[in-house]
């Protein structure tokens, strides 16, 4: 027997209506031309606080008792739990805590406290802040709001599946979703199993961090941890007990994406819809664009951006990693010989191949090891994988070494 059912999911629409947004949903012509289905997009990067976490946070506020309330909440959050929590106790009129990780972005920090927040930073991700929640809660007492095993929260993040069926009059094939702790698809993969049990629910996780991947492939929770993710609104080690129990009996499928396709997706998403997502909002995006999920001719797929709360400095250098990506952007050294003319033959050979400059650096004491020789750095705005080739052959053809930075 599930924690969580419609009726739960039904009953927390109802309490949170008055603070939550309704997201707009819209079709991406440009994803749907390219995979033959037609893709749609829940935008919770337009909700209040930038982000879906209000929905559970809210809900479960709305059902703390009297005496929960007046010790005060804590939380623990990559960032957007946080601001839902600061949020919603701030509408309360209680007080709040939330602990973060050190590594969080600088807009979702100060943005809980401008909630009237008081934020403690510790660790690299998630659980590190996590577990010095706990330590602060068991100190001062305080009402632990958990961002994601909790079948209220769980049952605030359904609502999104709910008003995804309303918004396509229950036309829904399948649903692509974000997965950190796995409190967002475990509440829209109720609702959307109780509404259409033929409804695909497709989880997405970052290689970095592939708990719940993990966990599903063992069959226990399992604690998952390669590196560190530019989706860090998803960068959980170890997932809840509660949602593996839904997610193992109601996702059909979870899948991989590299930062590398998280960072094209990012892209994709600014110049193809016109929205700003974070890493964590892109990663559906990145499961459609790379292949890793291929809907079939036809099928109504939602992808859900789970927020767009990035800074912008993360923001620029993440673009950066996106262009590589898709070619449109080329970082390279070359040796050459000592001697006048030969910046000046390499700046020729980009020319005529019409590719951009965005930074170049020639310097004789950057020569090092190499006696009678110099290196140069370039970094290119290129059109494609197959422009960046003909630049590499060119330059080699002239008698340069090339090395890809």
């Amino acid at each position: 027997m599930l924690q969580v059912t419609l009726k739960d999911i039904q009953d927390a629409k109802e309490t949170i209506k008055d603070i939550v947004k309704k997201t707009d949903l819209l079709e991406c012509a440009g994803l749907s031309s390219m995979t033959n289905a037609n893709v749609f997009y829940k935008c919770e990067n337009l909700q209040r606080t930038g982000s879906f976490k209000v929905r559970g946070a809210c809900n479960k506020i709305a059902n703390l008792t009297y005496e929960e309330k007046a010790n005060g909440v804590i939380a623990s959050s990559a960032g957007n739990h946080a601001q839902g929590v600061a949020l919603g106790a701030k509408m309360s009129g209680i007080k709040s805590t939330i602990v973060m990780p050190a590594t969080a972005p600088l807009l979702k920090v100060s943005a809980t406290k401008g909630y009237g927040a008081e934020v403690v930073l510790n660790g690299l991700v998630y659980d590190d802040a996590y577990a010095k929640a706990v330590e602060i809660q068991q100190k001062t007492g305080a009402t632990f709001l958990h961002p994601f095993n909790d079948k209220y929260v769980i049952a605030g993040q359904g609502t999104i599946g709910l008003e995804i069926f309303e918004q396509l009059n229950d036309k829904v094939d399948t649903i692509l979703c974000p997965i950190g702790g796995g409190g967002l698809i475990a509440g829209v993969a109720v609702a959307a199993k109780a509404l259409n049990p033929n409804c695909k629910v497709i989880g997405v996780q970052t290689a970095n961090i592939p708990s719940m991947y993990e966990s599903m492939k063992k069959g226990k929770v399992t604690t998952a941890f390669n590196s560190t993710t530019i989706a860090d609104g998803i960068a959980v080690k170890t997932p809840g007990d509660i949602t593996f129990e839904i997610i193992k009996e109601l996702v059909d499928e979870i899948v991989l994406v590299t930062e590398e396709e998280i960072a094209h997706g990012i892209v994709y998403l600014v110049e193809n819809l016109k929205v700003v997502a974070e890493g964590s909002g892109a990663v559906t995006t990145a499961a459609l664009v790379s292949g890793k999920y291929a809907p079939k001719a036809g099928e109504n797929v939602v992808c859900i951006i789970s927020g767009g709360n990035v800074d912008v400095n993360n923001l620029y250098r993440i673009i950066g990693t996106g262009l590589a990506k898709q070619g449109r952007r080329y970082s390279f050294s070359v040796t050459m010989v000592d001697q006048p003319g030969g910046f000046s033959e390499l700046t020729k050979i980009i020319s005529e191949n019409n590719a951009n400059i965005l930074n170049a650096n020639q310097s004789r004491l950057s020569s090092g090891a190499y006696i009678g020789k110099q290196i140069a750095e370039f970094v290119l705005e290129t059109f494609d994988n197959s422009h960046i080739e003909k630049i590499k052959a060119d330059i080699e053809s002239a008698g340069f070494e090339i090395k890809d930075l």
